[in-house]
């Protein structure tokens, strides 16, 4: 009965490799279309609104990073290099030992990995990521950025939803 079990929970760990990595070619593939649109159709600190009224509030705009997240340390563009390399074989090689097992973090990982790879990708063919969403308030960022911040926030709410659940188990069986 156990090794039946272990297995079917070897065999959906297996399952969500597939599930992982169509969700980050999703978003790799949506990634790497927009900054390509961007890079073809907008000048370098040039910018594009739907109207010169939304302009302030939402805007297409072409930058470069070197750096991480929201252009801070431009000048560690190699450390964040690595760093994206290592998230990509850090999922590929454990998201076995995570709990593939929930549809959100099979999300969470698909959406980080698709991110990773996408600014990865940047960094390697361009020299710098091309970040395009200005919402006017907020630091220049693209859909990369998004997608490994939501997938972080996914895969921490999870874990807190999860201890959360373990320490009122152990409540109870006190």
């Amino acid at each position: 009965m156990v090794n039946l079990n272990a297995e079917h929970i070897s065999g959906r760990r297996t399952a969500a490799l597939p599930i992982i990595i169509g969700v980050a070619a999703l978003v790799f593939a949506a990634d790497q279309l927009t900054k390509y649109w961007v890079v073809q159709n907008i000048p370098l600190y040039g910018w594009w609104s739907f109207t010169i009224h939304t302009g302030r509030l939402f805007r297409i705009i072409y930058v470069t990073n070197s750096g991480a997240a929201l252009g801070v340390f431009p000048q560690l563009g190699t450390i964040f290099m690595v760093i994206a390399i290592v998230v990509v074989v850090g999922i590929l090689i454990f998201h076995r030992r995570l709990p593939v097992e929930s549809p959100w973090v099979r999300l969470a990982l698909g959406l980080q990995l698709g991110g990773a790879l996408g600014n990865l990708t940047d960094r390697l063919v361009r020299g710098s990521v091309v970040d395009f969403v200005d919402i006017g308030f907020w630091p220049i960022f693209n859909l990369a950025d998004v997608a490994i911040v939501v997938g972080v926030a996914i895969l921490a709410y999870y874990f807190w939803e999860e201890e959360k659940q373990l320490n009122a188990a152990k409540n109870n069986s006190l």
